[in-house]
């Protein structure tokens, strides 16, 4: 009679060291480990998030509030010049916002747009990429022809047409959040080609490996297949996209914005906040531009030098 053998109480408790551990060791993060400048573009993409998360903490004033600005303190200097007044580090706009503060909330309606936009364009292109990959035929087709005909549109056309199809149908009745729906939709709609063309390939390849054919023969339905089984085989190159179209995404947020057709200047985005410094920029008021414009560039550098970085790690044939 063998004696059984019992567990150690502290063994429960070791699977989530055992995953953590895991994920250390692995040869994605030993690649972040090795690049510096991978390092540093996270810790600035952390920082903005940080910053567009606090910003109601951080800010000196709520821009988005008439109340709270005054028109006598339009266009003032930032603080380090002759002319510049406490606290307005970076300066006040012509309607006397700080600029920082301004930035600041500008940061969160712009990564909001973003998160929001590559959310939906992710769930919709691969929604459509598994459907079409999966069933093939007459739907793959379709679907694929869809595609194609939209890749011969630039993406900020896409997004154009559809915010100029929303705002005519609905006119005056779009208030500011209104708005924020209309542009994320519109980027969605803009992005959502590039998750289906990848996931459709992946999908391809898998459903012809044995475990999707052991899947059907003890008779799961083809949606638990497809999101339980083959989905999971595909997150590689999905996550790569993702990260790449969250800049796209911001960007073509700024320029909707710059154009007139994005967020109002009551509720402005960094993109709101360019296209309003620029009418000033030849008047002596650098500064309105500039700063948001900074910001700008230096959060879709560092988002961009993290989606190269992932797709190198992501890559088995540069392991």
């Amino acid at each position: 009679m063998s004696d059984a053998v019992v567990p150690h109480p502290s063994q429960d408790h070791q699977a989530p060291a055992g995953w953590f551990r895991r994920a250390l060791d692995s040869d994605v993060f030993y690649s972040f480990r090795r690049s510096r400048l991978t390092m540093v573009a996270a810790v600035i993409t952390l920082l903005f998030f940080l910053l567009a998360i606090f910003a109601s903490w951080l800010a000196v004033q709520n821009p988005f509030d008439p109340a709270q600005l005054q028109l006598i303190n339009s266009r003032i200097a930032p603080l380090w010049t002759a002319d510049g007044q406490s606290p307005f580090l970076l300066g006040t706009d012509e309607q006397g916002r700080d600029v920082l503060s301004a930035i600041l909330y500008g940061l969160r309606i712009s990564l909001a747009v973003g998160l929001a936009g590559v959310v939906f364009a992710g769930a919709l292109g691969i929604a459509l990429g598994l459907i079409a990959g999966y069933f093939g035929g007459v739907v793959d087709t379709v679907i694929m022809r869809i595609a194609d005909v939209q890749l011969t549109f630039p993406a900020i056309l896409i997004a154009l047409l559809v915010n100029g199809v929303a705002k005519s149908l609905l006119g005056n009745r779009l208030d500011e959040m209104s708005t924020l729906g209309v542009l994320i939709i519109a980027i969605g709609l803009s992005f959502w080609v590039q998750y289906a063309r990848t996931v459709r390939g992946s999908v391809m390849v898998e459903k012809n490996k044995d475990y999707v054919a052991a899947a059907q023969l003890i008779g799961l339905p083809a949606p638990k297949i497809m999101l339980r089984h083959v989905l999971p085989n595909t997150m590689g190159p999905i996550l790569v996209i993702a990260t790449i179209n969250l800049a796209l995404a911001i960007i073509t947020e700024a320029t909707l914005s710059f154009l007139g057709a994005g967020m109002p200047d009551t509720m402005p985005s960094l993109g709101t906040l360019i296209r309003i410094g620029n009418n000033y920029l030849f008047a002596g008021e650098w500064w309105i531009v500039a700063f948001p414009g900074i910001a700008l560039a230096g959060l879709i550098l560092s988002i961009n030098l993290l989606g190269d970085w992932l797709r190198d790690a992501l890559n088995p044939k540069l392991r």
